[in-house]
């Protein structure tokens, strides 16, 4: 898998399967991009390289990194120290986001009340992963 951001400057290459297809309500993710949810995709961090410019680095909490384009500004991946072998990248930087279809809602108690998703996929009031 492939995908980058707006401008193109950065560009990156995912080579392992890819799991967790979720739609993220939570306030950081949102704010991280000016949006009202932001669509994830996980790949083994071990198989994900960056390509082209350099992105840029924020930590936006305790044990979380997030990247994003220096240029354009566009969000790209989340990485969390309790996961170390996985990457999430937003899964419309992808060059192929049609390919992944969100499977679930997570962080749903900080979801926007104007925002209606009646998708029927199941919805966690927090992570899908609380006490794993």
């Amino acid at each position: 898998m492939t995908g980058g951001c707006l401008c193109g400057a950065v560009r990156y290459r995912a080579d392992g399967p890819a799991t967790h297809p979720t739609l993220c309500h939570c306030t950081t993710c949102r704010r991280a991009a000016g949006a009202p949810v932001v669509a994830w995709v996980t790949f083994p961090r071990a198989a994900f390289a960056f390509e082209g410019a350099a992105p840029g680095r924020h930590a936006s909490s305790p044990h979380v990194e997030r990247t994003f384009c220096r240029t354009c500004g566009s969000p790209l991946t989340y990485t969390h120290a309790r996961f170390p072998g996985e990457i999430d990248v937003t899964t419309a930087s992808l060059d192929a986001p049609e390919s992944f279809a969100p499977s679930d809602h997570t962080w749903t108690s900080e979801a926007l009340p104007w925002l209606r998703c009646e998708d029927g996929l199941p919805r966690f009031p927090r992570s899908r992963f609380e006490g794993r």
